[in-house]
Order: structure tokens, then C-alpha cells, then sequence
């Protein structure tokens, strides 16, 4: 008797959200929603509306031309029409809910336009939520279309405040050497001097060349780095925050609670209670 072929479960996962992408596109009028608790991985893609996803839980990432996005829970981002990037959803506890918009009036705000990261508000969250038992098109002809086209409407109102939790790549022979560098070795306490010495760089021409091939400066890339591994390890692992503040090259807790503050605009105490 001949043994059925194995099956390989993730693939298959991949290819059936893949294949129910197109469904999102075929009535270019309509509110397309989805609510979805699931890791995934959907490679480079794009729609016909514009796309809103609240992360309710865990966390996402983005990655679109030459920048990751990296959305953590209570945040929403939004992908305008047309433009192709790649969607991670890297923990089992991240729940992701998204709405597809129509994009005949995106012309009237610039806000449609543009990619972002934005913390949530108590009004979205409620209105959001109040979809959870919504799914697929909602066309002009439904009641509940009002609502979702007041939702949208709202967006640039309060999406006043981008969080810029985006990390750089770049295929650059001279620079993947050092990012990996700095990545594996995270937990040290990297400088441009020593960097630049352990490259065999002078300082000036180490600082030109992040500028030129990441456009923002090693400090800034390495605060970046390591509030992402924070994130990480927030949901991955049983540390305390000290333990991860240690662990991705801070000195003090308070020095990480701060950095991580300025680039979130909560503490990462705030960010522990929310997943």
C-alpha cells in the first residue's frame, strides 16, 4: 500500500491566506474585514484598499522597501492602497484585526498616502471592537457601512503622533558585516569608536556611511535595534525588565525605560501589562 504524501501543515497555512488575498480586492467599494488570532508569514503583496490592522495583542512587523516596521500591541498601523510589503505576525498570542478600506475619497487627507504607526485611543479601540463579530465585504448597501466609513474618517483626526519604530536594512557588502555584528552581540555595550575600531573604520567614515546606506545615525540605529529585541523579549521570555534591559546593553533600567519611552511613548512596564 502506498504511504499518502506528507503534508506540510505551515505551507499549506501560507498558501490559503495567500490564496484569500485576491478576495479582499473584489468589490473596490466595500469595507473588507478580518479578525485573526494566528503566526504567519504572507510574502511581498499588496491591495487595492487601503489597510488598517490593529494590533490587539503580541506583535507584527512590516516590511516595506528597505525598512522593517515594527508594530507592538495596542498599535495600528496603516499600508496605503497598491503598495507592496510583507506581513510577519511572529507570536502565537498576537491578535490582528483589519479593516480594508475603499479608496475613492483617499485623496481628501494625506494621511491615506502614508505609512504609519500610531498608538491607540480609547474612541478606535471601541469602534474596532465593536467589528469583532463582522467578517468579509461590507458593501454601501449595508447598515453597518456607515459606520466603518465614520471610522475611516476619524483616521487622520487622531492619528496625530507616528511611532517610528522602523529599522533599517540595506545590502550593502561594507554594512551587513557590522548590523550582524551588533545584532548577535547585542548585549554589549557598543560605541562608535569601537565599532568603528573593530571594523577597521575611522569614526567619521563608519558615521558617513550609516548616514548614506540606513539614513540615521549609528546611535540612533543601535537604540532602534535594541528596543526591538526589548519587544521581543517582553513577549518570548519570562524576564524581568531589568534582566532585559541588561541583556540588550543598558547599564540601568531607568536609561532603558527612558530610551524606550522617547521612541514608544510608554514605559515598558505600560507594554508588559498589555500582552
Amino acid at each position: 500500500m502506498t504511504k499518502p504524501a506528507k503534508v506540510n501543515l505551515i505551507n499549506l497555512i501560507k498558501m490559503s491566506l495567500i490564496a484569500s488575498l485576491p478576495e479582499i480586492n473584489e468589490l473596490p467599494d466595500s469595507v473588507y474585514v478580518m479578525h485573526e488570532r494566528s503566526e504567519k508569514f504572507i510574502p511581498y503583496h499588496n491591495h487595492l484598499k487601503g489597510q488598517l490592522s490593529y494590533v490587539e495583542g503580541g506583535l507584527a512587523y512590516i516590511q516595506i522597501e528597505d525598512k522593517y516596521y515594527v508594530i507592538p500591541a495596542k498599535h495600528y498601523f496603516w499600508v496605503p492602497q497598491q503598495l507592496m510589503h510583507v506581513l510577519r505576525i511572529g507570536h502565537s498570542g498576537t491578535v490582528l484585526r483589519s479593516l480594508f478600506f475603499y479608496t475613492y475619497d483617499d485623496d481628501k487627507h494625506p494621511f491615506y498616502s502614508q505609512v504609519g504607526i500610531y498608538p491607540i485611543n480609547n474612541l478606535l479601540n471601541e469602534m474596532i471592537k465593536h467589528t469583532e463579530g463582522w467578517d468579509g465585504h461590507i458593501k454601501n448597501t449595508d447598515k453597518r457601512f456607515s459606520f466603518l466609513s465614520a471610522l475611516k474618517d476619524l483616521l487622520p483626526e487622531i492619528s496625530t503622533k507616528k511611532v517610528p519604530i522602523a529599522l533599517p536594512f540595506t545590502e550593502n557588502e561594507r554594512m551587513k558585516p557590522i548590523l550582524d555584528y551588533i545584532d548577535k552581540n547585542i548585549s554589549e555595550e557598543h560605541s562608535l569608536q569601537s565599532i568603528s575600531k573593530q571594523f577597521g573604520f575611522s569614526e567619521r567614515s563608519l558615521s558617513r556611511l550609516f548616514q548614506s546606506t540606513l539614513n540615521m545615525s549609528f546611535l540612533q540605529y543601535l537604540k532602534l535595534l535594541r528596543i526591538i529585541r526589548a519587544f521581543e523579549l517582553m513577549l518570548m521570555t519570562n524576564k524581568s525588565l531589568s534582566e532585559i534591559a541588561y541583556s540588550i546593553g543598558y547599564q540601568s533600567l531607568s536609561s532603558f525605560s527612558a530610551t524606550f519611552y522617547n521612541l514608544t511613548n510608554f514605559r515598558p512596564s505600560e507594554f508588559n501589562r498589555t500582552v
